[in-house]
């Protein structure tokens, strides 16, 4: 069974870094090919996708961290990194990883519906 859980949030003033990680596992060595995903739910707000990387190495970042957020694998494709910088008040939200189980059109990979997976979340805040 695939599992997701996540660390790294905290309190960071604007224009602070965190690092998120998100160790996983049950599929890194069953799943060949694999969509991973990282999303944030900021107050009052749906759910939306940040960023996604697939087994194949192409990432995907949403307009509003494009520049300012990093997405990657660790070496052993078991842990999935959000280097988050240059951080906004707006940026304060419950960030959960997700992941899936085959690689997902380009159209979909920062959507919540295809994912099948997903942590219990960490929450980031920023503040002013």
């Amino acid at each position: 069974d695939v599992q997701l859980v996540e660390s790294g949030g905290g309190s960071v003033e604007t224009g602070g870094s965190l690092r998120l990680s998100c160790t996983a596992s049950g599929y890194t060595h069953v799943y060949t090919r694999y969509t991973l995903a990282w999303f944030r739910q900021r107050p009052l707000h749906e759910r939306e996708g940040v960023a996604s990387i697939t087994s194949d190495g192409i990432i995907s970042y949403a307009d509003s961290v494009q520049g300012r957020f990093s997405i990657s694998l660790g070496n052993d494709k078991s842990t999935l990194l959000l280097q988050m910088n240059d951080l906004k008040p707006e940026d304060t939200a419950m960030c959960y990883c997700a992941a899936s189980i085959i690689v997902l059109q380009p159209a979909s990979r920062l959507m919540q519906r295809p994912y099948n997976h997903w942590g219990q979340g960490t929450q980031v805040t920023v503040s002013t």
